[in-house]
């Protein structure tokens, strides 16, 4: 079978190389003038770094099967990340553990100390919560909420906590322990030469044309039996009814001779600070030595039409309208949709790794078995 792919970040790749070696040629376009997506890192010019272009992307991972299949086309170094916070003129370590609130209420609490303090902080007249902000309350109390959650959360969403789902802080933000790595998986690192050169690997197999700044436009389908979709759900559709809701990022570059941070990213808690955080690039590569520097402010914003959509919105009006297209992309024929803007969901690059692999697999076999290929391969939207 001849298939098209739209998108060469992780997703089109992964599937891509799949179906080039079950023996399919596979034309992938990419609208950008690079692989990699938003995973796309390159070397800064001035400073030698290695740049995240889109903003920082850490790999970590739990599941094996992923962990294997990344490292079969790069070196993984292991690197832990560590993220800090400014709020109110002061640093804070994040995630909030035991340190943190011993920082913020300038007291020297144990384990089990901190865990009964918060819990006499935390409001217990709420019942079930009805919004962001109740659940923080709920979880950790008012100071711990303002101080660390409350100017983050509104920034980041661009509207007040009480209009937010609950879900979206889905636990306890609370360590009770000194533990500071952000993420828990066993498997956290960053690829020695970076994100660009291991999607450029994976394409590079016999079966694969990858055609750079092309968009896979409605002419080009009809020359593939069988469509890969990783762009915007919406726009397979050409937005048939609306646009969903994204967040975009805009990054404004800070270049500096020595040590801006001392870490790789510092978010700023308070609302007051117009953006959410900086990023100083050559703290995600320790093994590397570098005098000058490159960082960049962070600041979200909604996602216009000529924007690059970060992260779904879904809130009640966008869950209403993805259930149409849902619908729609139900019927559609000849057409696959995967990875965090064709389901319409936020992955980490090891879910959206894992999908792809699930997708390719799953293709194969209604291949093999003459039967329909589906329309999406997740476990849930």
């Amino acid at each position: 079978m001849k298939f098209g792919i739209a998108g060469a970040g992780f997703s089109g790749a992964v599937i891509a190389r799949r179906l080039a070696e079950a023996g399919h040629t596979v034309d992938v376009y990419e609208s950008r003038d690079h692989v990699a997506g938003n995973c796309h890192t390159e070397r800064d010019a001035d400073t030698g770094v290695l740049v995240h272009r889109y903003g920082p992307h850490i790999f970590h991972t739990d599941d094996e099967r992923v962990w294997d299949y990344i490292n079969g086309f790069g070196d993984m170094v292991p690197f832990n990340h560590r993220v800090r916070t400014t709020v109110g003129g002061r640093v804070y370590l994040l995630p909030v553990n035991l340190l943190t609130i011993n920082q913020l209420f300038e007291k020297a609490l144990s384990p089990d100390e901190a865990r009964a303090f918060i819990a006499e902080q935390a409001d217990a007249t709420i019942g079930e919560p009805a919004n962001f902000e109740e659940q923080a309350l709920k979880f950790v109390g008012r100071p711990m909420y303002e101080a660390f959650f409350y100017g983050y959360t509104k920034k980041q969403w661009g509207m007040e906590p009480t209009e937010l789902p609950a879900s979206i802080l889905k636990r306890l933000p609370v360590r009770f322990t000194y533990e500071d790595s952000y993420f828990n998986h066993p498997h956290q690192a960053m690829p020695r030469g970076g994100y660009t050169e291991i999607v450029e690997r994976i394409l590079d197999r016999e079966g694969i044309t990858v055609h750079l700044s092309t968009r896979y436009t409605e002419d080009l389908r009809g020359e593939y039996d069988h469509s890969i979709w990783t762009g915007p759900l919406d726009a397979w559709f050409d937005y048939r009814f609306g646009r969903l809701g994204y967040r975009t990022l805009d990054f404004e570059e800070i270049r500096y001779d020595g040590d801006l941070l001392g870490c790789s990213v510092m978010n700023f808690g308070d609302y007051e600070v117009p953006f959410t955080r900086i990023s100083e690039h050559k703290h995600f590569a320790p093994w590397e030595s570098h005098e000058k520097s490159v960082a960049f402010r962070e600041y979200a914003r909604e996602c216009g039409p000529d924007d690059i959509p970060y992260y779904p919105i879904r809130l009640a009006n966008d869950k209403t309208l993805l259930n149409q297209y849902l619908e729609a992309a139900e019927d559609a024929e000849h057409v696959t949709f995967v990875g965090r803007l064709g389901t319409y969901r936020y992955l980490d690059m090891d879910k959206t790794i894992a999908e792809a692999l699930t997708a390719a697999d799953g293709i194969l076999a209604a291949i093999s078995g003459r039967g329909p290929i589906a329309p999406f391969y997740v476990t849930s939207h």
